[in-house]
């Protein structure tokens, strides 16, 4: 139990070393913000897999989280989270122990290029039909090499989810920081989720494969699950601001959350199952639908806004058009 509590101190100094809020920390490190907070307080242990991308945010290593270094690794290890890395490659030659680097997603050199090509293969033939060595000729490498960055496929594979999960939450911050209010974050929130580039067509494909994994309870799965639920309180907490702000109705956030989030799947596998063409759903039908759904359900009626509502539902009907584009 003492050992707990230590991992918890250290941890709590990495945050601080952050200079971010403790929920900012949670996301950084695709964490649930409640799970750190129990974690913090002792009432839950940290996963090894948790430990890594703690350590890797915070720069430190993670045998110093866990108080298996020695003094000398450990001070090594507290200078490098204030020089900038150096102690943790100090404590690694000690041979501090030290979870795979793989349970964190890596953000550049050949690590970065090898889960890039991980992720399109999953998106292109599916979780289970992706080979080490089919990555391996995508990178135009050998697979000792990916070996050598990832132990294993499965590995490589949570790695891949983890960057994709990191990719994600990343954008949404960002989309998020340049709205005026709740209506307008909701509304990014939602374009961001329609799928009209490759890459978020791509991403949709990855999710698809891992709401597999997680009706299975792999573990795969069960962190995408984790994920999910994750997104599902960003949207909650966002009505709640805007209920705050005025521009939305007093409303149950979380059950308003669920609502949009639902839709917003549904629609999401309707565009990438019907593909282009006639009669097809398109990521603009998507778009207009879901911001359709945050105007009749969630905003604040103001006056004369009913009939500008009922002129724009009907020619939102008809989908966009050249002189009338979606949002």
């Amino acid at each position: 139990m003492r050992q707990q509590f230590d991992v918890a101190e250290r941890v709590r100094q990495v945050i601080g070393e952050a200079g971010c809020t403790q929920r900012e920390f949670a996301r950084r490190v695709v964490m649930d913000p409640s799970k750190l907070s129990r974690s913090l307080s002792g009432s839950r242990r940290f996963t090894v897999a948790e430990l890594a991308r703690i350590a890797d945010a915070g720069n430190v290593d993670a045998g110093w989280l866990l108080g298996t270094t020695t003094d000398g690794a450990a001070d090594g290890a507290a200078d490098g989270a204030a020089d900038g890395g150096a102690g943790r490659a100090d404590a690694g030659a000690a041979g501090a122990p030290r979870p795979p680097a793989p349970t964190a997603p890596p953000d550049s050199g050949r690590p970065l290029q090898i889960v890039r090509e991980t992720v399109r293969l999953i998106a292109e033939r599916g979780f289970h039909a992706v080979r080490v060595a089919d990555i391996a000729a995508a990178c135009d490498t050998s697979t000792a090499t990916i070996h050598y960055h990832f132990p294993g496929r499965a590995e490589l594979l949570e790695a891949a989810v983890r960057w994709c999960m990191d990719e994600d939450t990343a954008r949404r911050a960002a989309r998020i920081a340049e709205a005026d209010d709740a209506r307008e974050e909701l509304r990014q929130l939602i374009a961001l989720q329609a799928p009209y580039t490759e890459r978020q067509r791509q991403q949709w494909l990855v999710w698809m494969d891992l709401w597999a994994e997680a009706a299975r309870s792999t573990a795969i799965g069960r962190l995408h699950a984790d994920f999910y639920q994750q997104w599902r309180r960003t949207v909650a907490e966002v009505i709640r601001r805007g209920i705050e702000q005025g521009v939305f109705r007093p409303v149950d956030p979380k059950f308003s959350a669920l609502r949009l989030t639902a839709l917003i799947d549904g629609l999401a596998i309707q565009v990438l199952a019907t593909g282009p063409g006639a009669g097809s759903t398109t990521a603009e039908a998507m778009d207009i639908a879901c911001n359709a759904y945050v105007d009749t359900e969630l905003a604040v009626r103001r006056p004369g806004a009913d009939a500008t509502a009922a002129r724009r539902s009907g020619a939102d009907a008809a989908g966009p058009t050249a002189d009338q584009p979606g949002p």
